[in-house]
């Protein structure tokens, strides 16, 4: 999910940086005989005794049940996906991401100190937890990109989604909390050509996918608010390749550049160097592809998918530093148009801050609707939908209510020029004491 760069930053770019059978009883008649004619004691005594030996014989000839076979444990994902993930990885033994070493001269020691394994085995249940979310997220998306076609619906597109990742963590959401536990880390985004981040489809939308569109595809899973940030792009003409190429190579970049001590500004660098140096012909025109310079990655904290650093897209004057134990969001955007963003349209995302300030709520609805944001979201992020989904209605004007007093953020849309193109790669990595994982990373990207 983008992170906006403060307005003040922008100041510091340099001039270069702005471009059974049920065994039933079965009772074998005990003679074959026939009734004759006597009396009623002869009667009495001969049912007496076939009645003895009809029980008898049923005892006998009880058929035992057979034992009821187990059924196989699923050994593949579903189409669409509804396999939990725990029963395809037993024993919470999840896939590991992309591992490298550390390989700067300052760093290289912790691949092979003792002190640095054991601070990471003793991580075991925060790994278990994010491998969980990341092979989720992977599943999802590759199905994604196997099914999504032009001619869908936006709202078609995002519920297979995030039902899909629902399904695969085994919590709907629909319960009360139940979506903390484990589920959606954000509301599914399909931003489309010149808008790059933030817009997912509120109730109501009939937007449909086209064959010429550019769609960013950002979504998140957590896990015990464990979150993972993951994006890719789709686009179904091949002329935009080179557009998707750029962003691609310049995540890779970033990626690759990120490390323990590594300064924020000169991951910029490297991104922005990488970025521009690709351009794309459309139309018969020549176009630069820009890093959108006011967007960036981001740190990530437990239940809060913004944390409290930030990793540029373009060089900037930044020292500040990653640090062991760090979990960053690397995401690049690149686009044919000006390389800035800005709000533009209807608000879809939403999000409780973290400091939010207490208030004297006096509009009833806020009040209500505030209690349910803390007992189904916290400050995990949602979108109108997800409301819709728990039966909330008329809720409007208290979330604008909340929005207004400063405890829940509103993300609008974040939109380049019109008719321009915007592309966005993503991966969530984390800074272990002795290895740098890709969390998030696929066959696929």
């Amino acid at each position: 999910m983008a992170a906006q760069t403060p307005a003040d930053e922008l100041s510091k770019l340099s001039v270069a940086d702005t471009n059974g059978t049920n065994g039933t009883k079965t009772a074998t008649p005990a003679a074959n005989g026939q009734k004759h004619d006597s009396d009623d004691d002869d009667d009495d005594e001969a049912a007496e005794g076939t009645a003895a030996t009809t029980e008898t014989g049923a005892a006998k000839k009880k058929k035992k049940r057979k034992p009821k076979k187990k059924k196989k444990a699923p050994t593949e994902q579903s189409d669409p996906p509804r396999v939990l993930i725990s029963q395809l990885f037993p024993n919470n033994t999840y896939p590991k991401g992309e591992e490298s070493d550390y390989i700067d001269d300052a760093n290289r020691y912790r691949t092979t100190d003792e002190e640095k394994r054991h601070l990471d085995n003793l991580n075991s249940d925060f790994l278990s937890d994010y491998r969980q979310a990341a092979e989720t997220h992977r599943q999802v998306r590759q199905w994604a990109q196997k099914t999504i076609k032009p001619g869908q619906t936006l709202t078609e597109i995002a519920n297979g989604i995030e039902d899909s990742v629902r399904a695969l963590v085994g919590h709907s959401g629909l319960e009360e909390g139940d979506a903390i536990v484990a589920g959606m880390g954000f509301p599914t985004g399909l931003s489309i050509n010149h808008c790059a981040a933030h817009y997912t489809p509120n109730a109501g939308n009939k937007m449909v996918l086209q064959q010429d569109d550019v769609m960013k595809v950002d979504f998140g899973v957590h896990v015990k608010g464990r979150i993972v940030d993951s994006a890719f792009t789709m686009a179904f003409n091949p002329r935009y390749d080179p557009l998707l190429e750029a962003v691609k190579a310049a995540t890779n970049a970033g990626i690759k550049e990120a490390g323990i001590d590594v300064r924020m500004g000169d991951i910029g660098g490297v991104i922005q160097e990488v970025m521009e140096s690709y351009e794309i012909e459309l139309n018969g025109q020549t176009y630069p592809i820009k890093s959108i310079r006011n967007l960036n990655g981001h740190t990530i904290l437990p239940y809060s998918i913004h944390g409290t650093k930030s990793v540029p897209i373009v060089k900037t004057n930044d020292t500040t530093k990653m640090e062991e134990g760090d979990v960053f969001a690397i995401e690049t955007f690149g686009s044919t148009g000006k390389g800035v963003v800005h709000e533009d349209g209807e608000v879809s995302h939403y999000a409780k801050n973290s400091d939010a300030p207490k208030v004297d709520l006096r509009l009833t609805s806020a009040k209500s609707l505030l209690k349910v944001i803390n007992k189904n979201f916290g400050t995990l992020p949602f979108c109108r939908r997800y409301l819709d989904r728990l039966g909330q209605d008329k809720y409007l004007l208290g979330l604008n209510n909340l929005v207004s007093n400063g405890i829940v953020e509103a993300y609008p849309p974040l939109v380049d020029v019109k008719g321009s193109y915007t592309a966005q790669y993503e991966h969530t990595i984390l800074i272990r004491p002795n290895k740098k994982e890709v969390i998030s990373r696929g066959e696929d990207y």
